[in-house]
């Protein structure tokens, strides 16, 4: 099987990488530098095990990269479309920006082609490419990506949903995917596409169910790490559940499809409640670790506080719709004097130039009246804490989600400040 992977980055370069283990691969991206690094084996963003698997696809000569549509599609049996779609500020998504290289590469695939769509598109797309391009056949599976996990995500897939209209291409969808998963479950592409939009809005809704109830334990002496446990317990929620107290989600995979569904309502007419407010609430949270440290500090102007982490995630050195950088845009507008450390940043951004990159854990440390805990990168839990704690001016832990619980419990002094705790 001959496939052509288009939109070259997070996605698209973990879904080359993990297919060319089986199949022969061409990767296409009409971003002549992206494509430039691609060939060096060096992927555009961090994530574990990502260059090495590139590396030993381009060695085997089972993977290639080009920004030629004609070279890459000439012999391919699937087009699959993994862009990351991009979103604004108010976590819509740009589908143009999807849908027009897709529209620039698909004169070169051969009639009859199936053209599998990953990125999240909006439900309808299949539908709308169908009617515009009746020589393919268009199928929609949901993207399982992972930041910092993404090719064990991907290799090991417990289940993956593919919607497509006829039985003609089942079977070739079928060996496509055995490889990286033991069950795939067919429904029509409709579905499928409304499944990535359900998917996120739930977890987005179980989040900000949670982190709600936190807030109301912080005034009752009730502990939400215990209340979760209990929801846990309960046989029709289940141990799995996104009840995690802690911080808002972040970035805008969960938002974007909150945001979808609450348009495709208002398109439709059709009055909706429950999935509307959910950005609200996560909206609102947000402000939990500002309010937090002014509720604990009291005016912010000229106080110094210590950022542990600034990446979107652990694992990755994305910094876009990152919480943590949220963060502390809130507290220099507030006037006080921000530090951060994070293993993965050496460098920040022109925007970010307010923010003082210290050089190591003590650095950031050194003077702070408070510490706010963001990114969980394991070398902060490694840290020599009983010695590092005497660089502080306070001892105050801001630690939305209890991560340096264990490692800070018995240290005298200390205020350790977390979501759903008294």
């Amino acid at each position: 099987m001959n496939i052509t992977v288009l939109g070259l980055w997070h996605l698209g370069c973990v879904t080359a990488a993990c297919c060319a283990r089986h199949f022969q691969v061409a990767g296409l991206d009409f971003d002549a530098a992206n494509i430039a690094r691609l060939n060096q084996g060096q992927a555009p963003l961090l994530e574990p095990g990502l260059n090495e698997l590139l590396a030993a696809g381009l060695a085997a000569k089972k993977l290639s990269f080009t920004d030629n549509p004609a070279a890459a599609c000439a012999q391919a049996d699937v087009l699959w479309l993994t862009y990351d779609t991009p979103v604004n500020s108010n976590d819509e998504s740009d589908v143009d920006a999807v849908l027009t290289p897709l529209r620039r590469a698909l004169p070169h695939l051969p009639a009859g082609a199936l053209v599998l769509i990953s990125a999240q598109l909006p439900v309808g797309t299949c539908a709308a490419l169908e009617k515009e391009f009746p020589q393919f056949h268009f199928a929609y599976s949901p993207e399982n990506l992972r930041l910092g996990k993404a090719l064990d995500a991907f290799e090991k897939a417990e289940r993956v949903v593919v919607g497509i209209r006829s039985d003609a291409k089942k079977a070739l969808l079928a060996e496509l995917f055995a490889p990286f998963t033991p069950q795939v479950l067919f429904m029509r592409t409709e579905s499928a596409e409304m499944v990535k939009h359900s998917l996120n809005a739930f977890l987005a809704v179980s989040i900000t169910f949670i982190n709600e109830i936190a807030r109301l334990c912080e005034h009752t002496g009730a502990d939400a790490r215990e209340v979760s446990a209990g929801l846990k317990s309960e046989a029709r929620i289940g141990p799995k559940a996104y009840l995690g107290p802690g911080g808002p989600f972040a970035g805008g995979t969960l938002a974007r499809d909150v945001v979808t569904l609450t348009k495709l309502a208002a398109t439709h007419g059709e009055s909706i409640a429950v999935i509307p407010a959910i950005k609200h609430s996560n909206d609102l949270h947000r402000g939990w670790a500002g309010r937090r440290l002014q509720a604990r500090l009291g005016d912010l102007r000229g106080k110094k506080i210590a950022v542990l982490g600034l990446t979107y995630t652990t694992n990755t050195d994305t910094l876009r719709r990152s919480a943590a950088v949220e963060l502390c845009q809130q507290l220099l507008a507030a006037g006080a004097h921000v530090s951060a450390f994070d293993p993965a940043v050496k460098q920040l951004p022109s925007e970010l130039a307010a923010i003082h990159l210290a050089d190591d854990i003590a650095a950031v440390l050194t003077g702070a009246d408070a510490v706010a805990v963001c990114t969980e990168w394991p070398q902060f839990r490694q840290a020599d804490w009983p010695n590092l704690i005497g660089k502080l001016r306070s001892p105050v832990f801001v630690d939305a989600n209890r991560f340096l619980d264990k490692e800070l419990k018995n240290l005298p002094g200390v205020e350790h400040l977390s979501v759903g705790r008294a």
